[in-house]
């Protein structure tokens, strides 16, 4: 028998603030007592949720449980800026273009975009909070824009429409001077991420899943014969556990030293009275990736996803330990507030309501984890800065995994090398945040 027990569970730094601007919800019920079901499955983010979808789709009658370690949409899942991207994004190219199979990978992006798409038909998530709208790369200087136009000539190869912007196209939609031109793309989703992953669950739960949150897994142990899963206030017996927990599958042994703890850091301002959205013009919802991957992104949104309001999200760090200090999170704040008084100098004293930490995880090859770890043991994890595509697809996989499929999809994490091991620390520490610096200052106006 195994035993695998978790070294540490996840922290939070700083509000969940698309959970917090949402109506209220109904109290958290966490897992007490002993249960027993078909598939247990770690983790109640974008790969949770959709590992537990498709397996009821394959088959309507297994007991499937979700046992969140905190509120449901107020983990990492509810801490990304909400852009759901078909295109390649690699985040460690210089303009996002993929460095292989890109139109197998579009292809795999579209997938997740259409189950996700299935999600809210299925389970009435209200359509506001998942937006076909598309996004922009914003472009602030002449560099900026030659990554543009090296992008674009890609997405042209590839046969993608792209529409590029002039200055006076961008400050129409975002009404910013700030920007110098832009890349228009069509397929990417914008989501109100908690909106949609609480009525994700709420939909899970409707169809006889059990989702349990404030449910930490401290403990898993067995093996082919079956896994018993321990929580602070109960446990619970499974045939096949799914680990879709991203970077915290490291904290159960996994993948040790081989996966990067990277946190992203952002701020949304309070709803916007009426006299700053005059002065603010522009569309009442767009989004801005920068034309730069360490560059940062901006996001507008309207009533119906919880108020008049502009996200910042820039500034990255390396953490290991898996946690933002407070410290941290001043100091990005501060750098969000120049950033956004820098393209919105007439609401330079809008004040930042909410600043939060989110938590990616990468690899240095840009692998995922998503295969069988142990008998009847399947990860959904290694999200590589693409947290709701990318999530989406492992727990896709998983699920077929874990019910004996072949398919498109598990073909390509199959395909996948093992991650690369990092240098020791504390080099790779000091060495990643230092270039991470180096990246963000070279960024510039981006």
């Amino acid at each position: 028998m195994k035993q695998f027990t978790a070294r540490r569970t996840p922290v939070h730094k700083g509000p969940a603030a698309w959970s917090a601007i949402l109506p209220g919800q109904p109290a958290p019920v966490p897992l007490a007592g002993n249960h027993s079901v078909d598939v247990a499955i770690v983790g109640g983010g974008f790969a949770g949720l959709s590992a537990a979808r498709r397996l009821r789709q394959l088959d309507p009658s297994l007991k499937v449980a979700v046992l969140e370690a905190s509120r449901l949409a107020e983990g990492a899942s509810g801490r990304n800026s909400g852009f759901m991207i078909d295109l390649p994004h690699d985040l460690t190219s210089d303009d996002y273009a993929g460095h292989g199979d890109d139109r197998g990978m579009i292809a795999l992006n579209r997938h997740a975009i259409a189950f996700a798409r299935g999600a809210v038909e299925d389970y009435g998530i209200i359509r506001d909070y998942f937006d076909p709208v598309g996004k922009v790369n914003g472009a602030a200087s002449d560099t900026a824009d030659a990554l543009n136009r090296s992008y674009a000539d890609h997405l042209t190869r590839l046969g993608e429409p792209n529409e590029r912007l002039d200055a006076q196209g961008m400050f129409d939609l975002t009404g910013s001077r700030h920007y110098v031109s832009g890349l228009y793309t069509p397929g990417t989703v914008m989501l109100q991420p908690a909106g949609f992953v609480r009525g994700f669950g709420e939909g899970l739960r409707a169809s006889g899943v059990g989702v349990w949150e404030n449910s930490a897994v401290t403990a898993i142990h067995g093996g082919a014969a079956g896994w018993t899963l321990t929580t602070p206030k109960g446990r619970i017996s499974a045939a096949k556990v799914i680990l879709a927990n991203n970077g915290h599958i490291e904290s159960f042994g996994f993948a040790a030293n081989r996966l990067m703890h990277v946190f992203l850091f952002a701020s949304m301002t309070a709803d916007l009275p009426a006299e700053a959205l005059k002065a603010l013009g522009g569309k009442a919802r767009w989004g801005v990736t920068p034309s730069d991957p360490m560059g940062t992104t901006m996001r507008r949104i309207d009533t119906a996803l919880g108020g008049n309001r502009i996200i910042t999200r820039t500034c990255a760090s390396f953490l290991p330990g898996m946690e933002a200090s407070d410290a941290a999170l001043r100091r990005t704040a501060a750098v969000h507030r120049r950033k956004f008084a820098d393209r919105f100098p007439a609401l330079a004293g809008v004040k930042q309501e909410y600043t939060w930490a989110g938590h990616l995880c990468l690899t240095r090859n840009g692998v995922s984890v998503a295969r069988e770890v142990e008998p009847g043991l399947f990860a959904a994890t290694v999200c590589n800065g693409l947290g709701t595509a990318r999530s989406t697809l492992t727990g896709i996989a998983a699920a077929e995994l874990a019910m004996g499929l072949e398919t498109d999809t598990t073909r390509h994490f199959a395909a996948e090398a093992e991650p690369a091991k990092l240098p020791p620390r504390p080099f790779s520490t000091i060495g990643a945040n230092v270039f991470l610096r180096y990246k963000e200052a070279r960024t510039g106006r981006e």
